[in-house]
């Protein structure tokens, strides 16, 4: 493999990596949100240590996931400088407000939380909450406008050799932003619900004696699950005229590498809409609980969702090749003039740190997951290194 592939193959690893700790992220967060109104208005100490317990495991994602995207921002700099240098003032102004406007936002708004349990009036302390969901969100949109500018750039002209923003209203405008954002924020609210559900199902398998706690949790995941779904498959086929309008060539080129893998995330999609709204009757009498065979898929199927999301992101990318950025820079002419040998020394780097970083993601999380929820005088995240 060339200097190129192996530039390629590193940016999709470590992309793909981090892909899957935002979507958690994005998707716990709004749970553990949901938990904590129902605790302030209804003042029940099950939905208090509902949050207390969510929030820990989406704090521990969210610190990794913050790692896995510090390290990938170097690679623009590394083998992506034509990118910068041909396309940065207009490619990298919805990253820089992704950075200024919302993750500085969302960091500080979560550290108040954090650190605010039992410190701050409730209100105050479940608007933070909320404040850091909107603002993980917010962290999505600006991410997704700048990938849009890359498959149909918009907002710009050409001079003196680069790329200079003359109208920032037609990047909101893109006609490959909108819909494709809205698919990344279901997406994430189906990784989420399905996480809830897979956790909890896990609990019952194990006869747990947190019944009432984790009845709860299983009925907000299959819920935001059966929710979530309908529209993330609606917002996924909304992409496909988009895509044959302004990239006619994606569908050839992505069934020529892998038409079998685009079948397969969509058959995911299905699936899961099929059986979280089959699953919603069975709530009504915990006979989800009682039959116990569903818990063991439902445990089952907690990768699903994340498989199906690469997939996406796989198709979004991959189509658009050879361009970087479509009809204007081919990913050939952004690489920078690094040789295959350091090319390679970081890809190694690279995805040894990212699979690190995931390995100890994946063994916090799963031992918070199977330790269970903590008392009810115990705060969320506060004593979190010490109890691990």
């Amino acid at each position: 493999m060339d200097a190129l592939g192996l530039a390629r193959l590193q940016f999709a690893t470590t992309t793909s990596f981090h892909f899957l700790f935002v979507l958690l992220t994005l998707g716990l967060v709004t749970a553990v949100a949901v938990m904590q109104t129902r605790a302030t208005l209804s003042a029940d100490p099950v939905h208090a240590r509902m949050t207390r317990f969510w929030g820990r495991l989406y704090v521990v994602n969210y610190a990794l996931g913050i790692a896995t995207g510090i390290v990938m921002e170097f690679q623009f700099g590394l083998n992506w400088s034509g990118l910068s240098t041909f396309a940065g003032d207009v490619f990298g102004a919805p990253l820089a407000l992704e950075t200024l406007v919302a993750f500085f936002l969302e960091s500080t708004f979560l550290g108040l939380w954090i650190f605010g349990w039992d410190r701050l009036d409730k209100w105050v302390h479940l608007a933070l909450i909320w404040l850091v969901t909107l603002t993980a969100f917010a962290s999505a949109f600006w991410i997704m406008m700048a990938n849009a500018f890359l498959q149909h750039p918009a907002g710009h002209e050409p001079r003196d050799g680069v790329l200079r923003m003359v109208d920032f209203s037609a990047l909101v405008a893109n006609p490959t932003f909108g819909t494709a954002f809205l698919h990344v924020c279901f997406a994430s609210l189906t990784v989420g619900g399905v996480f809830l559900t897979g956790v909890s199902a896990y609990h019952f398998i194990r006869r747990t004696t947190e019944v009432d706690f984790f009845r709860r949790s299983l009925r907000l995941g299959v819920v935001l699950t059966a929710l979530a779904t309908p529209m993330l498959i609606g917002f996924g086929f909304g992409q496909f005229p988009i895509v044959q309008r302004y990239q006619p060539d994606k569908f050839d080129t992505v069934g020529a590498v892998d038409g079998a893998g685009l079948g397969f995330m969509i058959q995911i999609g299905f699936v899961l809409l099929l059986v979280s709204w089959a699953t919603v009757p069975l709530l009504l009498r915990d006979w989800v609980v009682r039959l116990r065979f569903p818990l063991y898929l439902m445990v089952a199927g907690i990768p699903l969702p994340f498989v199906a999301a690469i997939g996406g992101w796989l198709f979004r990318e991959v189509g658009r090749q050879p361009w970087l950025i479509q009809g204007v820079l081919t990913t050939q002419d952004a690489m920078s003039h690094v040789s295959r040998d350091q090319v390679l020394v970081s890809f190694i780097a690279f995805t040894g740190v990212f699979t690190v970083l995931a390995v100890a993601d994946w063994v916090l999380i799963a031992r918070l997951a199977r330790r269970g929820p903590v008392s009810s005088d115990e705060a969320p995240v506060s004593p979190l290194v010490p109890a691990l």
